[in-house]
């Protein structure tokens, strides 16, 4: 009989069933075995050890501490628990245990890659074994999280040194207001653009140096606004030079980032109909976004439906109705929502579920 692969994906869940034994057992004859233990020459007890191990190093080795962790100083253990299929890879990933600050979403975003790096690496569990022969088997993963001194910096573009950890911040004179202000001033909506109403937001990291130079790290084009609007945003970016209060380490000014949003906004008595739009269809989505995330899934589908209708090409509304769809185990919508996301702009957490949910 051909075997059938049906993959179900939610934020807490992947459920693969490659098998027509449905049944997931908690006690066996032999618990399965993370990889890289088999070669040894030793005891079955001397392998089970090992790989406990091994399964330990690799969660240790893939963590990244959540900034929001961070900051609370939550330390911990999560548990969580996983199905080892009989084919040697993981399904079914749930948070049992959540100490808070993103570390459940974090030991769960490692599991969720386990099988892709087995895969890279050709290797799988051992199954576990009932009777002498392989069956899925229900396995709890205690992941410790304790904080350690983070690095003061990050290099970016393989030479650029931004610090993460500062004494005092990156600052602008005046404060956010009056960077809100030179932006609502200097902003240029490209002349060649004005019959086109185009209307939008785009984001931007910046990198500002101890000098007050000005450098554009990272542009999010979530309206596909295109290079003209990107040019203006840019170009005001870097006007700010010489505005910044740099941030400060250990006494020295040090190179740091800050995030800023840039709106185009046509002031042209033809475009009044396109603000309107704009501003209709950003209210809807938030009003989306927040009915789902009270549990009324179909009223936050439509209103996301409905601010789409409007701006068929918005990456963020496209990526939030993806959310929501992936949260409903809709995953055909889903990975419409977010293929049409990744051919407008760049975002790392959409490039990364695309594989897993588009297979």
């Amino acid at each position: 009989m051909k075997q059938l692969l049906t993959i179900f994906f939610s934020a807490f869940s992947i459920f693969l069933f490659s098998q027509n034994d449905t049944t997931i057992y908690k006690v066996v004859d032999e618990m399965p075995r993370f990889p890289g233990c088999e070669q040894l020459d030793t005891t079955l007890d001397a392998k089970i050890k090992c790989s406990q191990t091994n399964l330990l190093v690799f969660f240790n080795s893939n963590i990244v501490y959540p900034l929001e962790a961070r900051q609370q100083n939550v330390e911990g253990t999560v548990v969580l628990s996983i199905v080892v299929e009989k084919d040697g890879f993981i399904s079914s990933p749930v948070v049992l245990k959540d100490i808070g600050g993103g570390t459940g979403d974090e030991a769960l975003r490692v599991a969720l890659g386990m099988n892709e790096a087995l895969k890279q690496a050709k290797l799988t569990w051992t199954p576990g074994k009932k009777g002498g022969k392989p069956v899925r088997t229900q396995v709890t993963v205690p992941i410790k999280f304790k904080l350690q001194d983070p690095p003061d910096f990050v290099i970016v573009d393989r030479r650029d040194t931004v610090y993460v950890v500062f004494d005092d911040s990156l600052a602008y004179n005046g404060g956010g207001a009056a960077l809100e202000q030179f932006f609502n001033k200097h902003l240029i909506y490209p002349e060649n653009q004005k019959d086109s109403c185009k209307i939008g937001d785009m984001d931007m990291t910046l990198m500002v140096r101890p000098d007050g130079s000005v450098k554009v790290l990272d542009l999010s084009d979530y309206w596909n606004l295109g290079w003209d609007f990107q040019f203006q945003a840019i170009k005001t970016a870097v006007a700010t030079w010489g505005q910044w209060q740099p941030a400060v380490r250990k006494g020295k000014p040090v190179t740091a980032s800050y995030d800023i949003s840039a709106t185009f906004k046509p002031d042209q008595a033809k475009c009044a109909q396109r603000i309107s739009q704009y501003e209709k269809a950003s209210s809807i989505a938030q009003e989306g976004s927040d009915l789902f995330n009270e549990g009324k899934q179909d009223e936050g589908i439509q209103k996301l439906n409905e601010a789409l209708n409007l701006f068929p090409d918005n990456a963020n509304f496209l990526y939030l109705r993806g959310q929501a769809y992936m949260k409903m185990d809709k995953l055909t919508e889903a990975c419409a929502d977010f293929k049409r996301v990744q051919a407008i702009v760049y975002i790392d957490v959409v490039n990364q579920l695309i594989p897993i949910i588009c297979k």
